[in-house]
């Protein structure tokens, strides 16, 4: 069994700062630099009503990509945070579960453009006169495209956890913290990680959307690559679509070099085997950091100070509340607070909305959504079934082979943050010429956008895989059908249900922008639930809006209950490693 404590390798340092400290001491003033001059224009004087310009000149897209970077980091790290907290009480409280996890099925459900139809004037109402609201709206909009897909994959990661480790954690006598910094957060490490990945560039995905606000008869544009991005599409500018996608590529390729490879290569330390592995993955800047004074006298005058004051604070709290009572405790404080705030939102929510329907609704306009939304769901399942047939052998090779890894990984990277809607004009050309409906080409629109779920999901089950279970094999000489079937796919099963399930919520989602697709003069339409709310909420019909949101919600709960929580009870309880 491998240790608990995850300790990281021997920072090697001399004595005396060199140019490693001096390079990293130079990057981290330009990045805060940088960060605050971005901070400020974000309270840039604003007005509703007024005339926001996109400049399509190609020189401003630096400027854009650094604005819409901050937004994505700033996003990406509320929904770390959402994702430890609302995993660890969901996976820890059976009452907290019976509550957070439906809920977690509702808010994957509900669209971005659903989200800032509520949020952009809350938002400017909360800071008014100041572009700081619009910012908030559209960063809260690119959070709910990123914590659903990490928030499931650590909840799924806690429920998996081998019992040996956890009666060895019980042994050791471990305080609830420790047993989530030392035990539950590196074991979930590997997963969190690939998902985090995907779920960052799901951000890139729904940017244009959220920088480009088209909500209640009302635009709003926010300087940034995927405003960019919509005002070359609308003017049919292919000059600056070449120009964004470009831009777009360079700066996946240096937030992977800088910022995803490093990650990945640390994450490695917490793969659950006994054995150590060859060619493990490199990264010049996580070397750079380890080899670095400045970095080691950071650990050691500070983080590590710091956490042994966690770890007392929170052993001392052992005093007045026993351990075993910890994680029950909270989550029943946490599934009471959650049943009353969703009790509430949804009888106040039910009030408004039938307020606002109640005169406009028909029967037959019910039954038209329904009948919507089932053509979305085949859509979707398609989507799903397709990209499991495809990207399934695709991601084990991946995840087993350390040196294709290498090579793979930027190329997978880029791949699924490179916003699909960006190259969606193209495809519509190709539409337009061979005379394809969008009532099928959705289907390749949709797929584009969501199948890196289930590959980055595959490759991370896959990379879990201890070698010492893959050295089984070999001996046993299993291979073909009978190594899938006895090894790899019970193996990577609850990772795969994971980015299935993450891949139907965004394929959901994404019918938005797929169901509806424009170039210049040129847009096509397909029927469904997707285009549905897209044309409701560009005319801010709000008896539409909230028919099409509910039956959308209606569509993914009853989805997620019959199929994605059957198949995560399944992983839980037969496929799951010790």
């Amino acid at each position: 069994m491998p240790p608990l404590h995850y300790t990281p390798q021997s920072i090697r340092s001399g004595s005396r700062l060199g140019w490693r400290d001096l390079v990293l001491f130079i990057a981290l003033f330009g990045l805060i630099a940088g960060c605050l001059h971005l901070a400020r224009q974000m309270h840039a004087p604003f007005t509703p009503g007024e005339v926001m310009t996109i400049d399509l000149s190609p020189a401003r897209l630096p400027e854009y990509a650094a604005r819409s970077l901050v937004r994505m980091f700033l996003a990406f790290g509320a929904s770390i945070l959402f994702t430890l907290v609302y995993g660890y009480i969901a996976a820890h409280s059976r009452r907290a579960e019976r509550v957070l996890i439906p809920l977690l099925d509702i808010l994957q459900s509900v669209p971005v453009l659903g989200f800032l139809s509520v949020t952009v004037t809350g938002f400017m109402a909360l800071f008014p006169g100041s572009l700081l609201g619009l910012e908030c709206a559209c960063i809260f909009a690119v959070f709910t495209g990123q914590a659903w897909n990490m928030t499931f994959s650590f909840y799924q990661s806690l429920k998996t956890i081998p019992d040996e480790l956890k009666d060895a954690s019980l042994v050791y006598r471990l305080t609830w913290w420790q047993r989530f910094t030392r035990l539950e957060v590196p074991f979930s490490m590997i997963g969190l990680v690939w998902n985090g990945m995907m779920s960052f560039g799901g951000g890139w995905f729904f940017l244009s959307a959220s920088e480009a606000i088209s909500v209640l008869n009302q635009n709003y544009k926010l300087e940034g690559i995927g405003s960019y991005m919509a005002g070359a599409v609308d003017k049919g500018d292919a000059r600056a679509i070449a120009w964004s996608i470009v831009t777009m590529v360079t700066v996946v390729v240096v937030v992977d070099q800088l910022f995803w490879r490093p990650v990945v290569a640390w994450s490695k330390r917490f793969r659950f085997e006994e054995m150590g592995t060859e060619d493990e993955p490199e990264s010049f800047v996580l070397d750079l950091l380890r080899r670095s004074s400045l970095v080691a006298w950071v650990q050691k005058k500070v983080l590590n100070p710091g956490s042994k004051a966690l770890d007392r604070f929170f052993m001392g709290s052992e005093r007045f509340v026993s351990r075993a009572k910890v994680p029950g405790l909270i989550g029943r404080v946490a599934g009471g607070l959650a049943a009353l705030m969703v009790g509430g939102m949804v009888v106040y929510g039910l009030t408004i909305a039938l307020r606002a329907i109640q005169s406009e609704l028909t029967g037959r306009m019910v039954f038209d959504v329904l009948e919507q939304g089932i053509l979305t769901l085949l859509r979707v399942l398609v989507v799903v079934i397709l990209a499991t047939l495809i990207w399934t052998p695709i991601g084990v090779r991946i995840g087993f082979s350390r040196r294709l890894a290498k090579i793979a990984q930027p190329l997978v990277q880029i791949g699924a943050s490179f916003p699909a809607n960006l190259i969606f004009p193209v495809v519509v050309i190709a539409f337009i010429h061979f005379h394809i409906s969008l009532n099928w080409g959705s289907i390749l629109l949709l797929a584009l956008g969501t199948q890196w779920y289930i590959l980055f999901n595959v490759i991370a089950g896959a990379s879990a895989v201890p070698s010492d279970l893959r050295e089984a094999a070999m001996v046993f000489h299993l291979g073909g059908w009978r190594l899938w079937r006895k090894l790899i796919l019970p193996a990577i099963f609850p990772a795969w249900v994971t980015g299935a399930l993450t891949a139907s919520g965004g394929a959901w989602n994404a019918s938005i922008v797929a169901e509806v697709a424009s170039w210049g003069s040129h847009k096509l339409t397909a029927r469904g639930l997707g285009a549905y709310i897209a044309q409701a909420t560009e005319r801010g019909d709000w008896p539409q809006i909230i028919l099409g949101i509910s039956t959308m919600c209606f569509f993914v709960i009853v989805l997620n209950r019959l199929v994605w929580r059957r198949l995560y009870a399944l992983g839980e309880e037969r496929y799951r490693l010790g």
